[in-house]
């Protein structure tokens, strides 16, 4: 008999995604956003694991390149943080300045609180999973060398 829990989980990863992708543009608009959906974004992942195992987990490219995607978030974070202090601006000032006209359609507008919860975002996905995956590893390696 089949189990259910493998395409059932499979069938939950992308709308996880897309409501942690949600979470992430909430947070661009008001204070927080990007520790949830990353962690959102790493639970899915995490469900991926469990149901299916480790070789079916990292068929997913964002998988397979969770590291460098926590870097990535920590060039977002660090320059979002530091590069208004090159113009003469205090560290994460917002951008674009009050009375500046902003980028953007409808209720999105594009500033550099959206692109630090990104970072944010990024950087717990990425620490995330690549936990689950190290500890996967180390529990297939151990139970390799028990039989």
């Amino acid at each position: 008999m089949r189990s259910f829990v493998p395409p059932l989980s499979r069938m939950l990863l992308w709308p996880s995604l897309i409501i942690a992708l949600s979470l992430w543009m909430k947070g661009g608009g008001q204070v927080g956003g990007g520790f949830p959906a990353g962690a959102l974004a790493g639970l899915a992942v995490l469900l991926q694991y469990v149901a299916s195992g480790r070789e079916q987990a990292r068929r997913y490219v964002a998988v397979r390149y969770a590291a460098p995607l926590a870097g990535v978030g920590l060039l977002l974070l660090v320059g979002t943080a530091f590069l208004p202090v090159l113009a003469g601006y205090t560290p994460v000032s917002l951008f674009p300045r009050p009375g500046q006209p902003e980028l953007g359609a409808g209720a999105f507008h594009l500033h550099t609180a959206l692109v630090f919860e990104g970072g944010l975002m990024l950087i717990v996905f990425g620490l995330v999973v690549t936990v689950i995956d190290r500890f996967a590893l180390s529990t297939a390696q151990g139970e390799e060398d028990a039989s």
